[in-house]
């Protein structure tokens, strides 16, 4: 290895020259405006340290840094070496050049920690003094600080060996560094300057408040100028700290021109390392230089926004679809769920506008859209069933309607509506057979995908046959809540106007005596576990797909946790009267609330009786092919962990979308360059609470996170929204009356903290919540509408519910005590 090599020279590696003087050898190769200079090599450290490391590493350990210097000074530089330096000094200037002499170990400017400053820099160098500033960097590998940064970096002491580079210094009339990512946000997107007059120690040593300029898409876009009171100058021998000049202090040191020049540098400098990087520049007489670049260290991760509020002022709600998909969903994830909307929910959207939308990585239903098109079809008055979908308005809230005419949105939507009737018709016939052999079709799925061997093999099979009975499971879905028209919404208002609250909730209930509800299903199948009825096979094969999180596809279902049946099985043990047992007198009540009406309406019987059953039939359909589409959503995560597996990329698929994947699968590398970014993304929104229910007009996650007086009920950026309530009221989800103590859960892992008797406070409920409904006493959830899960299933166990009240989870801590009115929709809190 040669002593001393020149700036360019393609040797010039970490090893050989350290990482400052690596990273001025690739700029310098790459045609950057780099000053002239040249690199005293690793092999002449340690050629010059040859019979002092002993005493070198013996006076480290004490951390005696003034012995090591003594060292160093007292050794002359061997003839041979400083004489190579010297003839590689002269070329720069024939002897007479100013330069400055900078350490460059090898374990520096790395892109996961930064050495900088931790070994020493002489500036205003020259002729003879160079030799003794060459020895003087190298002592400094073992100062104080230089040692102490290394042992708490985990970097060992061993062969460790200082590189020098040797650069002209620049008499510059301004310097500075330069961020090509901004260093505060972690923003890509912009290019933050710092400026100061002078040499550019005052601003890297921070004796100096520089201007900032701040430079997106090629145009300056920001400028702070600061008090500039200090810059550094060359004097003989060195360099020193001056005041400046009065009339310089609050003028801008770069003009727009300069700034954008710069930075265009510096998007050079970021696209040579591919990483974002911290540039050191000089000017002198208009011309600009590159000092040093090194990959800037402790970035925020690059983001993406994941926010369809941005696209115009919508109402969005989480109601609904929301509650069963409460998680951040992956990107893996949300692809599957624009499908599921694309084929299940079709009819309901408008060409041109978004039906649903990912904010800040949550599912959330455009509101505007429903509305709008309730609205120009005449149907206007019907809005209130609504309510009993997506959940509450807050009083007040206005409605923000699309700009689209009357007319546009007719012409847009009836060529949908001409066809829905057809094809609800044509998959209400292959419903029966579907539900019959889609266990085992997805069962035969997954077998088939845990024996492909090669991406395109499992590519071809989803195109071929996933792919396929997914979307059939999708359509069956439409169709199940399609049939009967508006039966779900009008049979029970009028049972309500006709008998009241409490007896068209009891005569309602008895959705599964036709067949299993499958909202039910997980609960009342422990239930036959427990009496022996099944076995542990059965049940896991028959009810292994459902659990909270069972829309998003990173995660796994309860069927493939060995421990999962136990755990359930220990907690339905703890309820106070058996699934079974709340059944039955369920059924109790709901026989007498018939015989009432018998009585009071005796020729209205068999005509209620015909549409109570038509309303259960509906509740039964609906409630199976969801349950089956979440089956498919689990051959959906067989395909996405097999890809994985296939292609050796693991868990980093669930963060590309789709199509992506299957370009992976087919042997592309390309979409996986944006997984870390994704992941950081997913990571960012999954740190954040839950956002909230209702959502109208532009909405920041990360900020509304950070305000302490932030709202989990509604968030209107047009500043509108009527104060929160410090009631806590909500629909009417199951009646009957109960008192009891609060138990506030997060989510379905904290369900061990449930007592039996307590009320089960929480955000939502999905069928992943079910197990724990017979141990609590009532429920209450922030959202929530009548016909939800929560409503659902509480009327089926005769549990007293009050949902989608917008703010019990702010307004109810554990072990307040409340009176829990199912009838009226109200939570009161007790003395």
């Amino acid at each position: 290895m040669k002593a001393v090599l020149p700036f360019d020279d393609e040797g010039a590696d970490l090893e050989t020259v350290g990482g400052k003087g690596a990273s001025l050898a690739r700029l310098s190769r790459a045609g950057l405006p780099v000053p002239g200079g040249f690199h005293v090599t690793t092999a002449a450290y340690r050629e010059f340290t040859a019979g002092l490391r002993e005493r070198i590493a013996e006076a480290a350990a004490r951390r005696d840094a003034a012995r090591v210097a003594e060292l160093f000074a007292e050794r002359e530089m061997p003839p041979g070496l400083a004489a190579e330096i010297r003839a590689a000094y002269d070329a720069l200037g024939e002897g007479r050049a100013v330069v400055a002499v900078r350490s460059s170990a090898t374990a520096e400017d790395l892109p996961d920690m930064s050495f900088a400053g931790q070994q020493d820099t002489y500036l205003g160098v020259e002729g003879d003094g160079l030799l003794d500033a060459v020895k003087r960097c190298w002592a400094s590998l073992w100062n104080e600080r230089a040692i102490a940064y290394r042992e708490h970096n985990g970097v060992p002491h061993d062969d460790m060996a200082l590189a020098v580079v040797v650069q002209e210094l620049v008499e510059a009339d301004a310097a500075g560094v330069m961020f090509t990512a901004d260093p505060v946000t972690g923003a890509r997107d912009r290019i933050v300057v710092n400026a100061s007059w002078g040499l550019g120690e005052a601003v890297v040593g921070g004796q100096v408040t520089p201007d900032t300029i701040v430079v997106s898409d090629g145009a300056v876009t920001e400028t702070r100028i600061g008090d500039k009171a200090v810059m550094t100058v060359r004097v003989p021998g060195g360099t020193r700290e001056q005041p400046v000049p009065g009339e310089l202090r609050r003028r801008p040191v770069l003009d727009d021109r300069q700034a954008v020049r710069l930075a265009e540098l510096g998007a050079r400098i970021q696209e040579l390392y591919g990483t974002p990087m911290d540039v050191e520049w000089a000017r002198r007489g208009g011309e600009l230089f590159v000092l040093q670049a090194r990959p800037v260290t402790g970035l925020a991760p690059e983001v993406e926004e994941w926010n369809d509020s941005l696209e115009g002022g919508h109402l969005w709600t989480a109601g609904n679809l929301g509650e069963a998909i409460p998680d951040v969903m992956t990107p893996a994830t949300w692809s599957f769920v624009r499908l599921f909307i694309h084929e299940a929910m079709h009819a309901s959207t408008l060409p041109g506008f978004a039906l649903v939308g990912n904010i800040g990585g949550r599912f959330y239903m455009n509101l505007s859209v429903t509305f709008s098109i309730a609205r120009a079809l005449g149907m206007g008055g019907r809005l209130g069933a609504v309510e009993q979908v997506f959940g509450k308005l807050p009083p007040g809230l206005d409605v923000p309607l699309l700009t689209t005419s009357r007319w546009e949105i007719v012409k847009r939507t009836l060529p949908m509506a001409l066809t829905l009737r057809r094809r609800v018709r044509d998959n209400l016939k292959g419903m029966p057979a579907f539900l019959a052999t889609s266990q085992r079709r997805c069962e035969e799925l997954r077998a088939r995908i845990a024996s492909t061997a090669t991406g395109p093999e499992l590519a071809a099979l989803w195109a071929d046959e996933i792919e396929p009975h997914y979307v059939t499971a999708c359509r069956m879905l439409e169709a199940a809540g399609r049939q009967g028209g508006a039966t779900l919404v009008w049979t029970r208002d009028k049972l309500r106007r006709m008998v009241g609250e409490v007896e068209a909730e009891a005569m309602l209930t008895g959705a599964g005596a036709g067949g299993e509800l499958a909202s039910l299903g997980p609960v009342t199948g422990l239930a036959r576990l427990a009496a022996g009825e099944i076995d542990r096979d059965t049940y896991a094969r028959t009810y292994g797909h459902r659990g909270p999180h069972e829309f998003e596809v990173s995660t796994p279902r309860p069927g493939e946790d060995p421990a999962w049946i136990d755990a359930a099985l220990a907690g339905l043990r703890d309820a106070a009267d058996g699934t079974r047992a709340l059944l039955e007198r369920q059924g109790e009540a709901r026989d007498a609330a018939w015989e009432r009406f018998a009585r009071r309406y005796p020729r209205r019987v068999a005509r209620m009786r015909e549409r109570v059953r038509r309303w259960n039939g509906v509740v039964r359909d609906r409630e199976a092919t969801r349950s089956e589409v979440i089956r498919a959503f689990w051959v959906l995560r067989a395909f996405v962990v097999r890809a994985g597996e296939l292609t050796g990329h693991g868990d980093d698929l669930f963060f590309l979308h789709l199509e992506e994947i299957l370009a992976v699968l087919r042997g592309s590398s390309g979409p996986l360059g944006r997984v870390p970014v994704r992941r950081a993304t997913y990571e960012r929104y999954a740190a954040l609470p839950p956002y909230p229910a209702l959502i109208v007009g532009p909405f920041d996650p990360v900020r509304w996170a950070a305000d302490p007086d932030r709202r989990a009920d509604v968030y209107d950026a047009r500043g509108a929204s009527a104060p929160a309530a410090d009631t806590v009221t909500g629909f009417p989800g199951a009646p009957g009356v109960v008192e009891g103590v609060v138990r506030v859960l997060s989510g379905p892992e904290d369900g061990e903290r449930l007592r039996p008797g307590e009320i089960l406070v929480t955000t939502l409920t999905n069928v992943g919540w079910t197990p724990m409904f017979p141990r609590a006493a009532a429920v209450v959830t922030d959202m929530g509408a009548p016909l939800s899960h929560a409503s659902i299933v509480a009327r089926e166990l005769g549990i007293p519910a009050v949902v989608g009240t917008g703010n019990a989870t702010m307004r109810l801590r554990d072990g307040d005590r409340v009176r829990v009115d199912g009838e009226r929709g109200t939570v009161e809190l007790l003395p």
